[in-house]
């Protein structure tokens, strides 16, 4: 074969594979355009949001007791009322905060923390003690109820049972002192003084 001849023969074979070339080309184009099949279904838009622990007393802010010039055998009670306005269901336990002495008086103060449902002011009026569980939830001395300094170690039978539409619940609490009638000359002129805590967790 001549040059002349052989030149001409590649530049058929070239021209020949244009067109087969344009021909794949086409058809991936077609298979993308047309292979799209699709259907969708949805779940509508999904939302999320908390419950709530709340609570509240009738004490505005006052402490329960300001008792001075005590001797052996002075006593008195006290009440306050917590209302739970929380949706979710939660226990609620008492304990102590800042507790501070002096000359261990502490140790002759008696304590006692009752639970019923009543009482309309401070001085008790109204306040019937639970039957069952037992209205005693404390009985002991200041200083051991000190060692109550947290939720879990808190003192406490309340379980308020929350709910979906607005829930006020409340529970009455006594709180009694006595200072004990064997307390000596050591305590003359002794303090003791400690904050009460109330505490919700969600069950």
């Amino acid at each position: 074969m001549s040059v002349r001849s052989a030149f001409r023969h590649k530049r058929l074979v070239a021209a020949a594979s244009v067109p087969v070339a344009v021909i794949a080309s086409g058809a991936l184009v077609w298979q993308s355009t047309y292979a799209a099949f699709s259907d969708t279904t949805t779940s509508p838009t999904n939302n999320w949001s908390t419950g709530t622990v709340k609570l509240a007393d009738n004490d505005a802010d006052t402490a329960l007791f300001t008792a001075g010039n005590l001797k052996p055998g002075s006593t008195a009670a006290r009440c306050i009322t917590v209302t739970s306005s929380g949706t979710l269901a939660s226990t609620v336990k008492l304990y102590g905060t800042g507790f501070t002495q002096t000359k261990a008086l502490g140790d002759v103060i008696n304590l006692q923390v009752q639970e019923g449902t009543g009482a309309t002011n401070a001085g008790c009026a109204g306040f019937v003690a639970d039957t069952a569980p037992a209205a005693t939830i404390f009985t002991g001395t200041l200083t051991a109820f000190s060692g109550r300094t947290s939720f879990a170690n808190g003192v406490g039978t309340w379980a308020p049972a929350g709910g979906t539409a607005p829930v006020s619940e409340a529970k009455s609490y006594r709180v009694t002192y006595t200072v004990s009638a064997g307390a000596d000359n050591n305590y003359q002129g002794g303090t003791a003084s400690i904050g009460l805590t109330w505490e919700a967790q969600n069950s």
